[in-house]
């Protein structure tokens, strides 16, 4: 799906990276380390032009489904097993670009098409996408327990 946005920036939506989580106590092993992730990443503001139209792109994922579907081929695993990102993730990730192809697609007459930046981890650029997401009307489930989002943000390069 695609719909113009406005921003909802928080440069503290930087900081999610590094708090811990099961197995990685220092928070994700990529952050520092990867050219897109933070502190290497620029913010949002200081990449695309936030005076000409932004676009959320996303897909939402069955999330529910995909738990009841692991419970009956596993039905000795722990919730956390059920839900690890691992099963499921790739998928919803490949449904996103999906989503960004017909945005691309979409773009192919338009004269600024070459000068369109898309995002695929807007928080690593400081956009609060929860609260971005819930302006347009989609609420985002934390932590996830129907459904949960992918979300890309398309925009003019500055």
């Amino acid at each position: 799906m695609i719909k113009e946005v406005k921003l909802i920036l928080d440069d503290s939506v930087r900081n999610i990276c590094y708090r811990p989580y099961p197995l990685h106590p220092r928070g994700c092993p990529n952050y520092g380390k990867k050219k897109t992730c933070p502190p290497q990443v620029p913010f949002m503001r200081d990449f695309i032009d936030l005076t000409k139209p932004v676009y959320a792109i996303w897909n939402v994922f069955d999330f529910y489904s995909h738990v009841q579907r692991m419970k009956n081929l596993h039905p000795d695993w722990s919730r956390r097993q059920l839900e690890c990102c691992l099963y499921w993730q790739g998928t919803a990730r490949k449904r996103l670009q999906e989503e960004i192809i017909s945005f691309k697609l979409s773009l192919l007459n338009h004269p600024f098409s070459g000068a369109i930046a898309i995002i695929a981890c807007p928080e690593a650029m400081g956009v609060n996408v929860t609260e971005t997401m819930k302006s347009i009307g989609e609420i985002l489930e934390w932590p996830p327990i129907t459904k949960t989002y992918q979300v890309a943000i398309a925009g003019a390069k500055l």
